[in-house]
């Protein structure tokens, strides 16, 4: 690696700077990169790292790219009663669109290195770049980082994708690295610990009480705000029905949260809108694979049939629970991802023009 440039993105934290280490320790010359994104984000830990790194550093500016693209999408979600995942749209946008061009064009980096765990692996035999699960499993982070294609992956490096997270301790504190210790929290932007006061500050509607209601229409309690519910959710109902009840749809129209039984959460066929695969090639006909509904869970098996619109259905072995719309379902064969797409809302209109879902809008506003 003696004569690539490999561009960090660095956060102060254990990760990026274990994998600024590593790359510096195998012959990479190395230039460590920090985003500011939100006022409240640090980037003064990540400058003291690469300072004893002995490494040059840089900030990147991308406040309002970021508010633009993640956090507005990050609402508007929520607005049509959807649960996103904003890193779904961070990655390819900002860390892997905007900030991999920075790289390449202004700092002269062959490629973008940052601190997931996952792995990225070329195919002699397909001629295609594939993105694999990090070793770790319990920090594997290729879900989030699924909507990534061939022009990405070719430039990216992850170092950490063949190590643990005890691994990337030792290598900090081997080098005394003045790392931030505590871990980073799920949503960047949201510094109150709570994502609800984050929309009641910027989505003041999302917090006006409504109905609660059982699948049949019945009114059966007050809501304090959709943005306080997703689908799946059982705790902080307050609602005496005498059996479990889960929140199994969101109705923004009618600022209603709808409430069912256990059964009633479960889905075997799920619509996947916004498909993308990573090879750049979708399928023209039904395939096997296994596929998650949602970050903290197990894949499960699946057959994926191929629609229109960049559309998919799955169909589980098993039922799933609560499929929540605005989730992504990630597809795997084995520990390849292979691409996903974001959890439809079946009760809307089912026509190319009306499936278009906001990320569509977001991600091609974005290049």
């Amino acid at each position: 690696m003696s004569n690539d440039v490999i561009a960090v993105a660095m956060s102060g934290g254990t990760d990026s700077s274990a994998a600024a280490a590593l790359l510096l320790e195998s012959g990479a010359s190395v230039v460590g990169v920090t985003l500011r994104l939100w006022p409240s984000i640090q980037v003064e830990q990540a400058e003291q790292v690469a300072a004893r790194l002995g490494i040059p550093f840089v900030e990147l500016d991308l406040h309002s790219e970021f508010r633009q693209i993640v956090v507005d999408y990050f609402i508007e979600e929520y607005r049509s009663g959807r649960t996103p995942n904003p890193c779904v749209v961070c990655n390819p946008a900002i860390k892997f669109g905007l900030l991999l061009n920075y790289a390449r064009t202004q700092l002269g980096a062959q490629k973008l290195a940052t601190g997931h765990y996952a792995r990225v692996e070329f195919d002699e035999q397909t001629q295609k770049w594939k993105l694999l699960r990090g070793i770790d499993r319990v920090k594997d982070q290729a879900y989030v980082l699924y909507r990534l294609g061939q022009n990405q992956l070719r430039h990216i490096v992850f170092p950490l994708g063949h190590h643990t997270k005890e691994y990337a301790r030792s290598v900090v504190d081997r080098l005394q690295l003045p790392v931030r210790r505590s871990e980073s929290q799920d949503i960047c932007f949201v510094t109150e610990g709570d994502y609800r006061k984050f929309l009641a500050k910027n989505a003041p509607e999302l917090v006006q009480p409504g109905p609660i209601l059982d699948t049949t229409g019945k009114v059966i309690g007050q809501h304090r705000g959709i943005a306080f519910y997703t689908v799946g959710q059982r705790r902080g109902l307050k609602v005496a029905a005498g059996k479990r009840l889960y929140v199994v749809s969101i109705d923004p129209e009618q600022n209603a949260i709808i409430l069912g039984a256990p059964e009633e959460a479960k889905k075997r066929t799920v619509t996947i809108e916004s498909l993308t695969f990573v090879s750049g090639e979708k399928p023209a006909e039904p395939i096997v694979v296994s596929a998650k509904i949602r970050y903290n869970t197990q894949d499960a098996p699946a057959r994926l049939e191929p629609m229109d619109c960049d559309r998919a259905r799955l169909v589980f072995e098993e039922p799933q629970f609560a499929p929540a719309p605005g989730q992504s379902a990630v597809l795997y064969q084995g520990d390849e991802v292979i691409g996903g797409g974001i959890i439809a809302d079946e009760r809307k209109p089912t026509s190319c023009d009306a499936v278009q879902s906001s990320l569509d809008r977001i991600l091609g506003a974005a290049k």
